[in-house]
Formats: structure tokens, C-alpha cells, sequence
């Protein structure tokens, strides 16, 4: 079936809603909707199901239960039931419709072979993840534009304060800078000591934890103001220090290399350098994607048409947030621009991470100096 077949699949689409949805879903006949559809409270994720209407017009042959964060440019199917694969088209001739980049399909009860007849691809397991982020052990994707995307490996942070740190790593063993099995809790604690700014990661500071571990790799520290930053809601006294830390890690960066451009970054300088197959670790407010302006890294390591691809080492499993949301997650460029101004200035704070070199001698140099 053609993409424009595609977008040409009946289907009906009606609000996700606890106290209505068994009713609706009764037009499926006996068959049981599972119980994880109503386990947490989805409404921030835009909850709706997308059915399969009968001949008669009356009764329903298929439904799935469809979701997405706010502000991006994909679907995910959490369950689908009845007439599965009718489901399955009938979603993704709804994303079609609405002129998304990509329909996800979280693996509870759907297997690879049923995943692969739909056009899907599978998802490579996180390797890790919060105590709290519940999730299915599978997950598959179908992209609906084209796009140089591949797959970082998903590691989800496990603390609530080492989201640069995972980013900077996953990073590298997307570069295969770093085995893919040294991506484990210990690195993830490492690198977060070297680079916090206790407990935040800011982005000079990151910057030049990035370096440290890794001299070969070229790094770039993009930060628009010329002050210390994500500091404002600690107290006068709790400032001061922070603010000496970063102070620190610019005399660092100037010390070991790594430049430090003033000029805020664009989505088109983002989108040219994960096209040079470069990674841009960004700085973004959760206020769009979660509902809490809260600051945190995600990885830009790809895109596609009208929209730059991250992977988010959080979910929100309280709003029905699962890792397959948060891998290889479309993202409008005007949507990624907005959440990047973080802070009430709106600054923008970014660490670019090029393709490894040859290692210049940064810790001679150092020693050298540190005997005069």
C-alpha cells in the first residue's frame, strides 16, 4: 500500500477518557481492553483511540489506545486490539493525516513478526533505566519520512541529576568512541562527578568533562550569556559557590581547549552538524514535552524532514511515559527552538561533540606547565 493509500484507511477517532472509554470500547465486543490503559493517568499525553469501524457502521472491529508527548511529531500505539493489524493501519493512516514524522508501538502484547508485517522495525532493548520508569521489554517504530537516522543504543539515566552525563555517553558509543558495554551505572556516575555543578551538569562544565575523558574528540561548548547559569532557585548563599564552580570550569576550558562560542545556536546549525554525524548535547526545559519547566539534556543525533530526532534519557512514567517515547523522539524545529531557551532570560546551552581525531597532547602540556 502507497503512502497516499495509506492516508485513505477509514477509521474513527474519539477522546481517551476513563470514565467513557469502556462504553466506547464495548462496540469491540467481549474481548478484554488491558488493564494498563487505565493504570496511570495519560491526559498529558493527548489520549485517544483510534477505531476501526464495522460494515454496519455501528459496531467497532478494531481500536488502539494512541498517545504522544506534546510539541513532537510522532505517535505511540500502546495497545491495539480486535482486528490488530486493521488497527495498526488505521494509526498510521492517522499520522499520515496529521503529517507526522513517525508511529511507535510499544511491545506488550505485539511481537516482532506482527510488528515487521506492518512495516515496523524493532527497537534495540535500554540498557538501563530508573526504578520507577516502567515500560515493555520491546518497542518498534515505523518512520513515515525519510531521513539519515540511526540508532543510538537507549540508556536511561538512573538518578534524577545525571541526564548530561548519559547524554555525553551515549554520545560516544553512538561515535564507537566507547564499547557499547562500558555504557553501564559506573560510567553514568563518573562522568556526572567530573562535570556537576551539584547536582546540574551546566554546560561548560560539561563541556570539559566531555574533553577530559575524551581527548580525541573535538568539543564545543555553545552558551549565549557571558554569567553563570541554572542557578536562579537556590537561595543568595547556595549561588555564590555554584556560580565559583562554573567560573572554574571557563578557566579550565580556556586552560585544556575548548572554545566556548557566544553566538546562540541555531536549529540549522544543529541540523548541519548531526548531518555531519556529530552529536549536539542540548539544554531544554521540560515545560513543553512534561508540563514542568524543569532544565534537562537530550542528545540531537539525527533528523529528518521538518524535525530534528533525540533520544531523552527521562520518561515520565507517572503520565504513561515509557522508553520507547523517549528513543529516537521527532521533535518539530520550532517546537526544539522554543524548548531550548531555558530560564526566564531564555538562554541557550549546548555542547557539541565532533567526529574523533587525532589526540592532541593536552595533559603533557598541562604537566609541563605545573612544573615551572
Amino acid at each position: 500500500m502507497s503512502s497516499q493509500q495509506e492516508t485513505l484507511v477509514k477509521s474513527v477517532v474519539v477522546p481517551f477518557e476513563p470514565d467513557t472509554s469502556p462504553t466506547l470500547l464495548r462496540k469491540l465486543g467481549p474481548q478484554a481492553v488491558p488493564q494498563r490503559w487505565h493504570a496511570v493517568d495519560r491526559s498529558a499525553h493527548a489520549p485517544h483511540i483510534v477505531a476501526v469501524p464495522g460494515a454496519d457502521g455501528e459496531h467497532w472491529t478494531a481500536a488502539a489506545l494512541v498517545t504522544a508527548r506534546p510539541h513532537t511529531a510522532y505517535l505511540k500505539i500502546v495497545d491495539a486490539v480486535g482486528d490488530v493489524p486493521a488497527a495498526v493501519a488505521a494509526v498510521v493512516a492517522h499520522a499520515r493525516r496529521r503529517d507526522l514524522a513517525q508511529v511507535k508501538w510499544e511491545g506488550w502484547t505485539a511481537s516482532p513478526q506482527d510488528a515487521a508485517a506492518a512495516g515496523f522495525a524493532s527497537l534495540r532493548p535500554p540498557l538501563a533505566r530508573a526504578e520507577d520508569a516502567a515500560g515493555p521489554a520491546a518497542g518498534y517504530v515505523r518512520w513515515l519520512r525519510d531521513g539519515a537516522v540511526t540508532d543510538p543504543p537507549y540508556y536511561g539515566q538512573t538518578t534524577h541529576f545525571t541526564c548530561g552525563a548519559v547524554t555525553a555517553l551515549v554520545a560516544q558509543v553512538h561515535a564507537r568512541t566507547l564499547p557499547r558495554e562500558a555504557l553501564d551505572r559506573r560510567a553514568e556516575l563518573t562522568l556526572w562527578r567530573d562535570a556537576t555543578n551539584f547536582p546540574a551538569c551546566e554546560p561548560i562544565g560539561l563541556g570539559v568533562a566531555v574533553r577530559r575523558a575524551w581527548p580525541s574528540s573535538p568539543v564545543v561548548v555553545h552558551l549565549d550569556v557571558d554569567r553563570p547559569v541554572l542557578l536562579d532557585h537556590y537561595p543568595e548563599n547556595e549561588q555564590e559557590w555554584r556560580a565559583q564552580l562554573q567560573r572554574i570550569s571557563r578557566t579550565d576550558a580556556a586552560r585544556i581547549g575548548v572554545p566556548i562560542d557566544p553566538r546562540r545556536l541555531s536549529m540549522t546549525a544543529i541540523r548541519r552538524a548531526v548531518g555531519r554525524q556529530e552529536h549536539v548535547l542540548l539544554l531544554v526545559s521540560l515545560a513543553g514535552m512534561q508540563g514542568f519547566d524543569v532544565p534537562h539534556w537530550v542528545l540531537c543525533h539525527g533528523a529528518v524532514p521538518g524535525a530534528v530526532v533525540i533520544d531523552d534519557p527521562w520518561v515520565n512514567a507517572a503520565a504513561g511515559d515509557t522508553w520507547v517515547d523517549a528513543h529516537l523522539l521527532p521533535i518539530p524545529d520550532p517546537s526544539l527552538d522554543t524548548m531550548s531557551a531555558v530560564s526566564a532570560d531564555g538562554f541557550r546551552g549546548a555542547v557539541t561533540i565532533g567526529r574523533p581525531g587525532p589526540i592532541r597532547p593536552i595533559r603533557a602540556r598541562t604537566a609541563s606547565r605545573s612544573r615551572r
